[in-house]
Order: C-alpha cells, then structure tokens, then sequence
C-alpha cells in the first residue's frame, strides 16, 4: 500500500476532489491510503436532500462548509478535530458494503494505541456503546475507495447543532441523543496526544514503519491542476451541494437494513410527473436511472413494474429489492 499526502490541505473541495481524481486516475496496483482533515464542514452523502440534513441558519452564521460527497451514507461534520481516512483500492468483487474489510486495518491500530475499536452495525466503529467512527463507500468502473470520519477531538456542541437528527434514526430528536452517541477518540487514549501525534501513530502501526518511511504517491504539478479544477467543477458548484430539490406531492421513507430510502413524488392526473429518491443507503451506479423510468409512468402498480422492468433496483438502493421499492412508491410500507 502507499500512502497519498494531502500537502496539508483543510479545504474540503480540495480533500474531496484529491480522492477522487486518486480513484479515476492514480495506479492502484498497490492500493493508496489517504488521510486528510477538513475545516468545518457538512459532508452530504450522495444521494441527500441537503436542505433538509442541515440547519441552514447555524450553518450560515457559522461560516460551515457543505460539500456532497460521492459515496451513500449519511451526512457528517468535519472540523481540525477530526481525521479522515480513505482506502482507494481496485474492487476486487466482494470488496463494496464489506465495510470490515477496510475498517480492520484502523480498529487493529486503534486497538494497539489503547483504545478499545470495533465495527459495529452497518458502518460504525464503536468504543463500548458510542461512535467514533462512520463509513462509506463508493465503486466505479472496477475501482472504489471505503472512507471513514475518526473524531479525535471534534467540537460535540457544533456536530449536534449543525445536523438535523431524523427520527429515523434516533429515537429522540434532541441534540442531546447525538451528543451521548459520539465520542471522541481522546477520551480513551491512555495518554494524551495531539492530532499530529495521533495521525502520525496511526500511519506507523498501519504501515510497520516510522511516518517518514512510509512509501507515498508522486504527484505532478499536472495532477495538482486536475484536482484543483475539479473542486472548483464539482465540489464548490452549488447543483452539485446543494441542486436536485423538485417539489412532491407524495413524500414516503422507510428504513431498510440498508438504510432510509426517502422517495418525493409529483403526482399529476395519476401520472408521476417529477420522481426525486434521497436517503443514507449504499448502493452502486446513479438513482437517477430509476428516477428517469418513473416519470411519466402512471402511478398505479402494474405500471410502476413495467417502468422498472429494466432497472437494477436492488444495486442502485444497496440491496433494496424492486418488490419492496414499489411497495414504498405505493406507500404499503
């Protein structure tokens, strides 16, 4: 594995943008290991609504980044206190939702530095019953990268404040019930270290060598250029954060094993005139597919199967099968 230097980046138009071009670009014989830390910012996962994952007015009066991510998931907040970590590697087939395979690596180190990690759940590293860590995926003509948050010294008051929690998620929307599930990775260290210390002892036990030995990616100058228009491209350009919103008339989620699916709908004289699908699920390819085959369709069952004849539908929602999707479109469920 090599590891890939952020040159100490805080942007996270940058951060993202450097993942992604490693992903589509770099060799990945070797697999990368990139590591970067974010201003304050609100990572949107893929397929969000972002309006509604975020309180606007904190954000706003707090100078908070919001930048949509392209892995599924759920959305997160990003401040100096928390390190990002990304394993870009070629999808070996059974690599995709096998979160274990890449949080192993991490929780084994964490575990070494005194702290008690371990996968818990869909996507989360747990110390005992609070998060410290949350994961996501993205794949793409033969390539993905697993990346995950680990909270080292986050601000709580601000990762409550900044989200929208859903009832779907946590049985109290309080922002109390966000704060007591987080936790920071320093409270459990057996001796206090700086965010430089912790990155630097992560690096050492994932790689058995001291930091400055770790074999890394050459970047050209070429390759600087590339990432730096592609966060001007795509993650600083407001369709991107913040676009896709049509207005419905029919809303409806439920949460799968997968995660929430949370469909809108613009039903006009019983055909689906506008179809928009949000939610947290890890599914591969673009949901606009299945938005693009429902509209127009009539909104009665028969139809809907035959609008969906051709769609994957159980790989674009991470295992949600056409038969429970259509019962969400027709809210049975």
């Amino acid at each position: 594995m090599l590891f890939l230097s952020n040159e100490g980046m805080h942007d996270p138009a940058m951060n993202l943008a450097l993942e992604e071009y490693a992903l589509r670009n770099l060799p990945l014989e070797d697999g990368i290991l990139l590591f970067y830390v974010n201003e304050p910012s609100i990572i949107i996962g893929k397929n969000q609504n972002t309006i509604e994952e975020i309180d606007r007015e904190y954000v706003e009066a707090n100078g908070i980044h919001v930048v949509r991510r392209l892995s599924g998931g759920g959305a997160v907040y990003h401040d100096l206190g928390n390190l990002n970590f990304s394993f870009i590697t070629k999808d070996e087939g059974d690599s995709f939702r096998n979160f274990a395979k890449f949080t192993k690596p991490v929780t084994d180190a964490l575990r070494r530095m005194g702290v008690d990690a371990e996968l818990s759940g869909r996507n989360d590293i747990l110390v005992g019953e609070r998060k410290i860590s949350g994961n996501a995926q993205f794949a793409a003509k033969g390539r993905m990268y697993s990346h995950g948050t680990l909270l080292f010294d986050s601000d709580m008051e601000r990762v409550a404040s900044a989200l929208r929690v859903k009832p779907m998620k946590f049985e109290s929307k309080s922002t109390k019930s966000v704060r007591s599930r987080v936790a920071n990775i320093s409270e459990f260290l057996p001796e206090p270290m700086t965010m430089e210390q912790f990155r630097a002892a992560l690096l050492r036990e994932i790689f058995g060598t001291e930091p400055d030995r770790v074999p890394t990616v050459d970047m050209t100058a070429d390759d600087w250029e590339a990432v730096r228009k592609l966060a001007d491209a795509r993650y600083r350009s407001w369709e991107w954060n913040y676009g896709r919103s049509p207005k419905s008339n029919v809303q409806h989620a439920h949460k799968f094993p997968s995660g929430i699916v949370d469909i809108r709908l613009f039903v006009e004289e019983g055909r689906i005139s506008s179809c928009a699908i949000y939610g947290d699920f890890f599914g591969t390819g673009d949901v606009g597919e299945a938005e693009a085959a429902l509209t127009e369709a009539k909104y009665e069952e028969a139809s809907l199967r035959e609008a969906l004849e051709g769609v994957d539908v159980e790989k674009l929602l991470g295992g949600v099968s056409r038969e429970e999707f259509i019962d969400l479109l027709l809210l049975k469920i």
